[in-house]
C-alpha cells in the first residue's frame, strides 16, 4: 500500500457487469455562501476480482492503476452486508 493512496467508504448501486461494481461516494460540506450543510456524491467504477459485493453492501475502495477506461479504485474490503 502506498502512503498517499486513498481509501473511500461507500454503497454499492450496481452489480450488474462482470467483475465490476459501481459505489457511490457521498461526502458533506458547508456552502460557502448559504452556510448550509449540503450532500453531494460521485458514482466509481470498482474492479470486483471474486464479484462479491452486491447492491446495498458498505464497502472499502482503494485507489489503483489504471484497469480499464473507466475503472481506477479497486475492492478493499465489505464493511456490511445488506440483508
Amino acid at each position: 500500500m502506498l502512503k498517499n493512496e486513498k481509501i473511500l467508504l461507500g454503497k454499492v448501486v450496481s452489480d450488474k457487469m462482470d467483475k465490476t461494481i459501481v459505489v457511490s461516494i457521498s461526502r458533506t460540506f458547508e456552502h460557502p455562501f448559504f452556510h448550509k450543510i449540503v450532500t453531494r456524491s460521485k458514482k466509481y467504477k470498482v474492479h470486483d476480482q471474486n464479484n462479491e459485493a452486491k447492491i446495498g453492501d458498505l464497502v472499502e475502495i482503494i485507489e489503483s492503476r489504471p484497469i480499464s477506461k473507466t475503472k481506477h479504485m479497486v475492492l478493499k474490503l465489505i464493511t456490511k452486508k445488506s440483508v
